[in-house]
């Protein structure tokens, strides 16, 4: 099974210094996976046609995101998401499942100050709670990391990480999974975002790629003084090895809190 991805994540300011910042300049920081802001994005995927029963797919993403200051100089980003899944039956003769899918942890350790090319690296973690029909009963863990640049409007990085199962049920398969997503977005003083990634993942254990292409484009609102970005999305599997499905939708919305 594929492990949850990390796509658009975001870190909280002080209330002071949102107020001197413009909308634009926070939306922007919402394409920086370790920016100094904490946010909660829930983000909606539906998946269509996957397996020889064409099958749908549809996966809620609470994905918290907390940075917590390490000294002077580092800052250590915590970012958990936890999937609810609907799915149909992939193939005749199988079931529905709905519930919960494995959480994925990622600890990143990032310096405040790394001369204009922002770099993060420490450890992921895959804890097994998910349903038997939708986990994989596999304890699992591994390295992750990131470097991105802001030049301008334009943000372009590339995230990566990899997960090791060490325990779990014997009877499931061993989880070893790459996860690879470079990544652009564009920012406009209107603060509306273009964005586009590749979430590409290779499981070593049964050796095939999956790799959809997402298209989004998000705005930053401000609600009575609450900052939250709204945005929808379109993807494509570009390489389909797998069960994985032949296109996709996406809708988000990213809560912005202040400390």
């Amino acid at each position: 099974m594929r492990i949850a991805a990390l796509t658009t994540l975001a870190l909280l300011a002080p209330a002071a210094a949102w107020a001197q910042e413009g909308d634009a300049e926070l939306a922007q920081k919402l394409s920086n996976p370790v920016a100094s802001m904490i946010s909660v994005p829930i983000q909606w995927n539906y998946d269509c046609c996957y397996g020889p029963a064409d099958g749908e797919r549809m996966t809620v993403n609470f994905q918290p995101v907390v940075p917590i200051p390490l000294k002077d100089d580092w800052n250590l980003i915590v970012r958990t998401i936890v999937p609810v899944v609907y799915q149909e039956p992939s193939a005749p003769g199988l079931d529905s499942a709905y519930g919960l899918s494995d959480i994925t942890q990622s600890f990143f350790f990032s310096p405040k100050s790394s001369g204009g090319l922002t770099w993060a690296v420490g450890p992921v973690f895959l804890w097994p709670v998910g349903t038997d029909e939708l986990g994989t009963r596999k304890w699992a863990a591994g390295p992750t990391g990131l470097v991105l640049q802001q030049k301008g409007s334009s943000t372009f990085g590339l995230l990566a990480n990899h997960l090791w199962s060490y325990a779990g049920t014997d009877e499931r398969d061993d989880v070893s999974q790459t996860f690879i997503q470079p990544f652009y977005s564009y920012t406009t003083r209107d603060a509306t975002t273009l964005g586009a990634n590749l979430e590409a993942s290779y499981d070593w254990t049964h050796k095939t790629w999956s790799v959809p292409a997402n298209f989004t484009v998000s705005h930053l609102y401000n609600f009575g003084g609450q900052r939250v970005s709204l945005g929808v999305g379109a993807r494509i599997y570009l390489v389909d090895e797998g069960d994985s499905p032949d296109w996709g939708l996406r809708a988000i919305a990213t809560f912005l809190f202040p400390k």
